[in-house]
Order: C-alpha cells, then sequence, then structure tokens
C-alpha cells in the first residue's frame, strides 16, 4: 500500500475542491475567486435541480418564500412607523425576508431569472419548461403572499401607526404610472438577478449574507419595486377595502412583474452569459454543447420530443433505422432483470427486421449529480461492462442489440423521452424492487406523459422465466389485443399453450360469453387456445383460480392507464400480487390528440 505521501496533491486538492455535484467549491486559478464559467457551472447545477423539481416541491417551497416576503413588508412598515418615516432607517429591516429566502434556498421568482434561463439558453432545457417552472413559482409566491396578507390584514399584527404605514406603502405602488413602475421594477430585478450570480459566486454564507443585505437595502432606498412584495401589498388593499383586485393586478402588479422579468433576463442574465466563454458548458455538462435539444424542441419542448436533456445520454445523437421494428428495454439493475432482456428479444425474434435497444437508466439523486467529466466516463464503462449480459442474450435470440446509458433523477420520464426519439414501437420494463420509477421526479402530469406515448408498454412481473403455460383473460378492447399479439409470439417462438379467458356475471350469459371468445379469438389467430368461461361475475376471482395452473398471465390495462397507477402506487389489482406465477400488463397508446395535450386534457 503507497504512503499518503505518494498520493497526487493535485488529485486530492480536486476531491476536496468540488461539491457533490461535481460543480466547483474552489477557483481553479484564485482559489477564493471563480471565473464566469467556474460560476456559470455553479449555476447550472442548481438549475438543474430547480428546473426538474416535482411541481409539488416547486411550489411549496415557492409558497414558503412568498410567505416570507410577508417580514418585509412587515418590518418596513413598523420600521416607517416607528421612525417617522426617515428613508434609511425605515428601510434597515427591509432586505430581512429576502435573507430568509435566499439564503435558506426558497424559490423567488426574480431569482429564477438566473439559473432556469442559463439552462433554457444552453439548450438543455425547453422555452416550455422554463415557463412552465416560473409558472409554479409565482403561483406559490403569490400564495404566500396573499397568505401573509391575510394575516397582517385580519391578525392584529400591525399597530395603528404601523398599518397606516403599510397602506401608505402600497398606495404609493397604486398611484405610480404604470411605465414609473416598468422601469422601476426593471431596476429592481437587475439587482435581484445580479444578487444571484455574484451569491453563486462567492464561497461562505457570511459574504452572501453581505450581498444580500446590500442589494435588497437598495430597492426601498431606490423607491424601486419587487412583484411578490408588491402583491403583497396590493392584497393588503384589496383586503381593507380601498382597491379591486382586477385595477391592483393590472395597474401595479402587472407592470413590475415585466419589469422584473425584463431586468433579471436581459440585463444581468444574458450579459453574464455572454462573459463566459465557450468552453462553459463543455465544463459543465458531459459531452458539452455536443447535447442540445434540437430547435423545435427548445421551442415545443414535449410537444416536439423531449423538454429537458440528462446529464448523460450515450445514444444521444444516434438516428434509428424507421424500418426496423424497434423494442425499447430500460434497465434500472442488469444483474437482476434478465426477465425482461429475454421477453423482450423473444418478442423481437418473431418481428424481424426487429431491433432491441436496451438503456441502462442510472437514477442518481438530485444531491449527488456528478458534472465532472472522468466520473461520467466511469459510469459509462461500468454501465457497459453491466450491458454485456444483455447483448449476449440478444445474440443468443439472433436479434440486433444495441445498448446505452442514461444518467438522471428523472428517470421515468427519461424513458417517454427515449421511446419518442428512438421511435420505440414496443417498450418492456419491469415492475419489482428495482423499478426505475421508485425514487424518480416527473416534471410534467403522469397521464400527460402516458397520453403522449406512441408506442405499445409491456409491465412484468417476473416470477420466473417460464411461458409454457400462458393464461390471458380477455373482454375485448385494445389491451387485449396487445395481449393476443403477445401470446401469440409466445406461441410461436416458445411453444406456448394458450388459455383464453372471459368472464360473464351469471350463467345466462355464459352462451354470450361463449361466441363472444370464440369470435375474439378466430380475430386474432387464437383458435387453438383452451377457452375458458368463468360465470362468477368476479374477474379478479377467475383470474386467480385460473392462474394456478399456468406459469404467465397476460392482463390488458383498463381505461386508468397503467403507467400512471404504477407510478403512484395506485394499481389496487390484488390477482397481481395475489398469484405465484408471472404477471404481464399489457397497454396500448391513448392517442390523444395536439389540441388534447396542450390543454391537458385526457
Amino acid at each position: 500500500m503507497a504512503d499518503a505521501d505518494d498520493s497526487d496533491p493535485e488529485a486530492v486538492r480536486d476531491a476536496i475542491e468540488r461539491s457533490r455535484s461535481g460543480a466547483p467549491a474552489a477557483g481553479a486559478v484564485v482559489r477564493d475567486r471563480f471565473s464566469t464559467d467556474e460560476v456559470f457551472q455553479r449555476i447550472i447545477a442548481e438549475a438543474d435541480e430547480e428546473v426538474t423539481s416535482g411541481r409539488r416541491e416547486l411550489f411549496f417551497s415557492a409558497l414558503a418564500a412568498g410567505f416570507a416576503i410577508t417580514i418585509t413588508f412587515l418590518l418596513y412598515s413598523s420600521m416607517t412607523a416607528a421612525t417617522n418615516d426617515d428613508p434609511v432607517l425605515s428601510a434597515l429591516l427591509y432586505p430581512l425576508g429576502f435573507i430568509y429566502i435566499i439564503i435558506g434556498g426558497y424559490q423567488l421568482y426574480t431569482e429564477n431569472t438566473l439559473p432556469p434561463v442559463a439552462l433554457t439558453l444552453e439548450r438543455l432545457t425547453s422555452i416550455p419548461k422554463l415557463l412552465r417552472h416560473w409558472l409554479i413559482v409565482l403561483a406559490g409566491n403569490f400564495t404566500g403572499g396573499a397568505l401573509g396578507a391575510v394575516a397582517l390584514t385580519w391578525g392584529g399584527v400591525f399597530s395603528p401607526e404601523a398599518a397606516q404605514a403599510a397602506f401608505d406603502h402600497a398606495q404609493h405602488g397604486i398611484e405610480t404610472s404604470a411605465w414609473a413602475l416598468f422601469f422601476k421594477a426593471v431596476f429592481a430585478g437587475l439587482i435581484v438577478a445580479g444578487v444571484v450570480w455574484i451569491v453563486y459566486a462567492s464561497r461562505d454564507t457570511i459574504s452572501r449574507l453581505v450581498v444580500v443585505y446590500m442589494a435588497f437595502l437598495a430597492i426601498p432606498l431606490g423607491d424601486l419595486f419587487h412583484v411578490v412584495v408588491s402583491f403583497t401589498e396590493m392584497l393588503y388593499l384589496v383586503f381593507a377595502g380601498d382597491l379591486g383586485l382586477t385595477v391592483g393586478m393590472t395597474q401595479f402588479v402587472i407592470p413590475v412583474l415585466l419589469g422584473n422579468t425584463l431586468g433579471g433576463i436581459v440585463l444581468v442574465t444574458v450579459v453574464n452569459y455572454f462573459q463566459t466563454t465557450e468552453h462553459r458548458l463543455k465544463s459543465a455538462r458531459f459531452e458539452g454543447a455536443d447535447r442540445q435539444l434540437s430547435i423545435r424542441e427548445w421551442a415545443l419542448g414535449g410537444l416536439a420530443g423531449r423538454s429537458y436533456v440528462p446529464i448523460l445520454d450515450t445514444a444521444e445523437g444516434a438516428v434509428p433505422d424507421d424500418a426496423s421494428y424497434r423494442v425499447l428495454v430500460p434497465i434500472g439493475n442488469p444483474r437482476t432483470e434478465s426477465g425482461i432482456v429475454e421477453l423482450a428479444c423473444l418478442l423481437a425474434s418473431e418481428r424481424a427486421p426487429a431491433t432491441v435497444h436496451a438503456v441502462h437508466i442510472v437514477q442518481t439523486p438530485q444531491a449527488s449529480m456528478s458534472y465532472d467529466r472522468d466520473q461520467h466516463e466511469r459510469i459509462v464503462a461500468d454501465s457497459d461492462e453491466r450491458m454485456e449480459y444483455v447483448r449476449e442474450t440478444a445474440e443468443s435470440y439472433d436479434v440486433p442489440c444495441e445498448t446505452s446509458t442514461i444518467v438522471s433523477h428523472r428517470s421515468f420520464e427519461e424513458i417517454f423521452d427515449t421511446a419518442a426519439r428512438d421511435h420505440a414501437n414496443l417498450v418492456v420494463m419491469g415492475w419489482g424492487a428495482d423499478r426505475l420509477w421508485g425514487a424518480a421526479r416527473t416534471e410534467r402530469p403522469l397521464n400527460e406523459l402516458t397520453g403522449q406515448l406512441s408506442s405499445d408498454v409491456l409491465v412484468l412481473k417476473d416470477r420466473g422465466h417460464d411461458a409454457s403455460r400462458v393464461l390471458l383473460p380477455t373482454a375485448g378492447g385494445p389491451p387485449s389485443d396487445l395481449s393476443a399479439e403477445v401470446a401469440r409470439a409466445l406461441r410461436s417462438s416458445a411453444g406456448s399453450d394458450i388459455t383464453l379467458l372471459h368472464v360473464v356475471d351469471g350463467p345466462d350469459e355464459r352462451e354470450a360469453g361463449e361466441e363472444f371468445l370464440e369470435d375474439w379469438a378466430a380475430d386474432h389467430d387464437l383458435t387453438d387456445a383452451l377457452f375458458t368461461i368463468d360465470d362468477s361475475g368476479d374477474v379478479e376471482g377467475a383470474i386467480g383460480r385460473a392462474a394456478v395452473d399456468h406459469s404467465l398471465v397476460l392482463i390488458g390495462a383498463t381505461e386508468e392507464g397503467l403507467l400512471s397507477r404504477l407510478v403512484t402506487d395506485s394499481l389496487y389489482f390484488d390477482v397481481v400480487d395475489e398469484v405465484d406465477c408471472s404477471v404481464l400488463l399489457a397497454e396500448r397508446p391513448g392517442g390523444r390528440t395536439v389540441l388534447e395535450r396542450l390543454l391537458g386534457r385526457p
């Protein structure tokens, strides 16, 4: 074993002076100063976490920030009353709410004009995703501000003098012209976004504290306007009965909102962005600028393919052969998910020409995301070694196989993006301890994700690789059609014996059930299957009883959506857990129109 003295001091220093995300924790040239590129790397690391946060945590973080702004309004008004409206002394505690927000890591709209915009400028996230992020943060900020305004109006918090000062502050904003509000807000947005840049350039909390305090002290001293403070002030007047909500929003809040946004984006974010060098992204993201959204994806987001570029995707830029039937196999653990690989290869072997694309999705918590190229190369090498079994399995079925690796904390959504980019005809995934959606984030509503999927989906709960005796319950419909296709493939390639099960509500309906099953089997080339009619009316019970003599059950998803229920752990279908054999769940795409997807309708 080598002595500690023999270790590379530069390597030790690099390990110490990098955060867990891989962003620099110390300057490369001067240790206590960051270059603009290094500041940009730190901002990109934070932006990744912000724009991919779940809607719930993003909203409540923004709500906390909005309520913290109440502290600013409270102290500003109280100090104004206590100091007889001294312009300097009354503003001394104004920055406190902002200090809570920035040092505490809450989400504030004006702060979000920098990190997410930087990510968008690099075409790593789409404009729709940026707007979605802004909308959620702004809604949370306004909700928190509204709660604070309620407390200040009816909670007896203000003294009579402070209440009058609060009224005067709000009235001053209403009486200011829209153009003056806009340009004052531009400078406030410049200050806030500039503070964010400087905060990321700072190495210690004391420096950040001083910067935040001095910067936000300039807002009241300069008679500037911040949108969340202005919204809280406006609602205070509305609740007091001295202002209409529509008038307050159009003549006060909206001009301030537009000014803050313009000041934050144009005067700071874009200027700071273009002072970085062309190497800014290459050092912040694996493969740098070679991995970006297309112009259509950047402008339209998920409607044009995907809305976000994962940290690492070794299949980036690959153009699939459209003539080939493509089976996508997302894998969380290559060593334990051999069942889905074999199933995918078996189905692909019946659809020649076909290609199996196995994607090892490395689900990484955001706190441990790394932007270090060397670490990414180690991940790729380890993944490639672990995927060797997948390639050997495909070779044994004489099926062309591609393997790739994706590193992301939003692994479930990566399945949808990869399926769309890969033009996949079928997605085969596992359902078990290593399920890909166990701790993953999804930025879009699940019904939007599942509704836009254009490929068939199979989810296997593997209890052994035996497909010799297959039970296929059917009541008709697209999911059962997919189950029939799988059953035919298993019959052809594995010699499976197929049993068709149809459940009716009573003995009087047996004859109609038999007629339905015969017609359905004829339509799906399964006339050689064994027919079983159960007249109990209990679908789950019938499947459970019939499954005893079978090794695999094929179940079509209901109209509620298989994938949405799997991710939210709301798939309450007891037979799936109670039977001893493997279960294969099938779902066909819903085929929503573009208009329905835009409006979020199922």
